[in-house]
């Protein structure tokens, strides 16, 4: 009896769930519509979205078109009613954003921020949060949490940042940096965070990779609206692939590593730390600028390929250099379509969705969907 008892439980979340889901990706719905297309019974909707509005996360918003009976009654989620902010830590920057249920950004800031394990560090940045809210948001309550992305190995099992090469950092608990903010805090990958961003609200639910080109390289598997961790929360670290033996010395210690060869410090240090002077230059077909991104495009469709030998699978080219993409990525698909053994099909090459604020929007959209989980 009490295990089917919790079988009704689940189902009856399950029900909230995908409704509030479909509620939040709609302007305007109504019941009737919800019920045909989630092929659910009208009361069933009915009693759940009764729920929601008694929840504060839904409501009416007036009727929609007759199609020929009583006009139904229009149900539009409260976008603001619950948001989460999402701060993206990196060596020299940091990033705020806030966002609400349907995935929008708000507001987002970049500091320049040299990280440091110092208390003052995090004292610093829980000001510049407060800061960074004061002006818009009038309840705390609102506020689930607050989602933090590293460029690091975050051990999710052992709740530690367990290595952060470019941080400096080893084996630091999550609890010794969430005591400073006044939030829950939710711990994630830079890469995995830029992932969830691509994925997370996506209609389309096919397996990806995400291929992070910022000062260091990362990545990340999306499958099925999941992240895909490995065994030790280390899947998708491509930066450490090696792609040259023997060769360039890469800031890990070893040499011939993807990061050493498409990082994004790799372009911007020719223009004095201007990646955006970079890619001026070489639309204005400055030579020597050329020639460095044929080299790195080079062993980036080396890298493409190989990711893609492995997981068959699209691969999305996000971070800082994936920002600049779009105009040069055909020219990226032809060198990678040579390299293919199967076919010269490189459409699965994609370029990023979001150009600015990616880690910091995924840090906080985690936040959200595990807020939606539990509707």
């Amino acid at each position: 009896m009490k295990k089917n008892q919790i079988t009704n439980i689940e189902v009856k979340k399950n029900n909230r769930n995908r409704i509030f889901r479909y509620i939040c990706k709609k302007e305007k719905t109504s019941n009737p519509e919800i019920s045909y297309d989630l092929k659910m019974s009208l009361p069933t909707v009915t009693q759940n979205t009764k729920e929601l509005i008694e929840k504060g996360l839904i409501q009416e918003v007036g009727e929609l078109q007759s199609t020929g009976g009583r006009r139904a009654k229009a149900l539009s989620v409260i976008s603001n009613s619950k948001l989460a902010i999402g701060l993206d830590i990196t060596k020299n920057h940091v990033g705020i954003l806030l966002t609400n249920l349907k995935g929008e950004i708000i507001k987002y800031e970049r500091f320049n921020n040299p990280f440091k394990d110092e208390d003052n560090y995090y004292i610093e940045i829980n000001k510049k949060i407060k800061d960074f809210l004061s002006e818009i948001v009038k309840n705390d309550k609102n506020i689930l949490g607050m989602g933090i992305s590293f460029p690091g190995i975050i051990n999710l099992e052992k709740e530690m940042v367990s290595y952060s090469h470019m941080l400096g950092l080893k084996a630091l608990p999550f609890n010794s940096i969430s005591k400073f903010f006044s939030y829950p805090c939710y711990f994630i990958n830079d890469a995995n965070a830029g992932a969830y961003a691509e994925g997370i609200n996506k209609e389309q639910k096919d397996e990806f990779f995400y291929l992070s080109l910022s000062n260091t390289v990362g990545g990340a598997i999306f499958n099925s609206n999941e992240l895909i961790y490995g065994k030790n929360y280390r899947s998708g670290e491509v930066g450490h692939m090696t792609i040259v033996p023997n060769g360039i010395n890469c800031y890990c210690g070893k040499s011939g590593c993807l990061d050493a060869y498409c990082s994004a410090k790799r372009l911007s240090d020719i223009t004095d730390g201007n990646l955006d002077l970079f890619f001026k230059r070489l639309e204005n077909n400055d030579k020597n600028i050329k020639e460095v991104w044929d080299d790195y495009t080079t062993y980036l469709s080396i890298a493409i390929n190989n990711i893609n030998m492995i997981l068959d699978c699209d691969v999305i080219i996000g971070g800082y250099v994936g920002s600049f993409i779009e105009p040069h990525i055909d020219s990226i698909k032809k060198k990678v379509a040579k390299r293919n053994t199967f076919s010269d099909d490189s459409s699965f090459i994609k370029n990023c969705s979001y150009k600015v604020a990616t880690a910091a929007l995924g840090a906080a959209l985690n936040v959200i969907e595990k807020f939606i989980k539990q509707v």
